[in-house]
């Protein structure tokens, strides 16, 4: 597994989509492994720094990621006030479809793989149903599979499944989205973890895990996707 101690300034890039345009912070190390794609949870954005954190970590490990808004500025002020985007799953997935699909343009990053959080894992597992045969693989942290309920027999992508073990009622919901995936999956406690995995060292595992996963399913291919 490569690995950089260097910091990876992002390029700013702009994503359209169906009915706008996506403000996005993309990484690309050179001779990437694969390229991840972040869906962030409900009520945050690009500029999470949980999901920065795992970035940075990813790098190192010689992947690419694109972190970008799911909604536009407008669009996160209505959901601030009605909280009705946040939890519009096939709303999200679509965007997130649209990410993927632009991604197709760029040179050289390897297999795809998802990296949601919260209510953006659902959205990582719709996407990955709509797009089989582009992503590779599906981490979710702290996530809400249990909202994608009708694809995750669907999809096809080994998928890791990581919740705090604090975490009761979404360990409880993971559990039960475990039990309907059909694809290679595993799920993860991060021992006294709790739902934003706040706790000393707790999003360093969430890291070391993602690293892992990511590296076990697309580490193994050379950049165009190609064993």
């Amino acid at each position: 597994m490569a690995s950089t101690e260097t910091t990876l300034e992002p390029q700013t890039v702009v994503i359209p989509v169906k009915d706008a345009s996506l403000a996005g912070d993309l990484v690309l190390p050179a001779g990437a492994h694969g390229l991840v794609v972040f869906a962030h949870g409900s009520g945050s954005s690009r500029t999470s720094p949980r999901n920065r954190s795992v970035a940075s970590v990813l790098h190192r490990g010689g992947f690419g990621t694109l972190l970008f808004d799911l909604l536009t500025p407008d669009e996160e002020n209505i959901d601030a006030v009605t909280g009705e985007l946040r939890f519009d799953i096939d709303f999200l997935s679509h965007r997130l479809v649209d990410a993927i699909d632009w991604t197709g343009a760029l040179q050289n990053v390897g297999p795809l793989g998802l990296f949601g959080a919260s209510t953006g894992a659902a959205a990582a597992l719709m996407a990955a149903v709509d797009r089989s045969d582009r992503v590779s693989a599906v981490v979710s942290r702290g996530g809400r599979p249990d909202l994608a309920s009708d694809a995750l027999p669907q999809v096809a992508a080994p998928t890791l499944l990581i919740v705090g073990g604090a975490d009761t009622e979404v360990i409880a919901l993971n559990r039960m989205a475990l039990g309907l995936l059909r694809c290679e999956k595993d799920m993860v406690l991060v021992e006294r973890a709790t739902h934003l995995f706040e706790e000393p060292g707790a999003l360093d595992e969430v890291a070391r895990l993602a690293l892992d996963w990511f590296d076990r399913h697309l580490g193994g291919r050379s950049p165009g996707g190609s064993r």
